[in-house]
């Protein structure tokens, strides 16, 4: 899977937006903090659910499991606004 071309991510600070443009169906900004700026910016290639949470891991000094339910909430946002390529 993989951040669909049509989303432009910005970083500003302790936040990152994320943005529809061009043909994407989700015309707005969706705000996220430092993690899920990290979980999008590995979306910028293509990679799985298990990469992203072994990556989260080797970052963030926090249990596997919590890290794997970070990930699930911001793949399911991203989900909701069709902002995911997944094979």
């Amino acid at each position: 899977m993989k951040l669909k071309k049509d989303f432009v991510t910005q970083d500003f600070g302790s936040s990152v937006f994320l943005i529809g443009v061009g043909s994407a169906d989700f015309h707005g900004v969706a705000k996220g903090n430092k993690s899920s700026a990290y979980v999008l910016e590995l979306l910028k290639t293509e990679t799985t659910r298990e990469e992203l949470i072994d990556k989260m891991f080797e970052r963030y000094d926090a249990p596997r499991e919590v890290l794997a339910e970070d990930v699930d909430k911001v793949l399911d946002g991203l989900r909701s606004i069709n902002a995911l390529e997944e094979s």
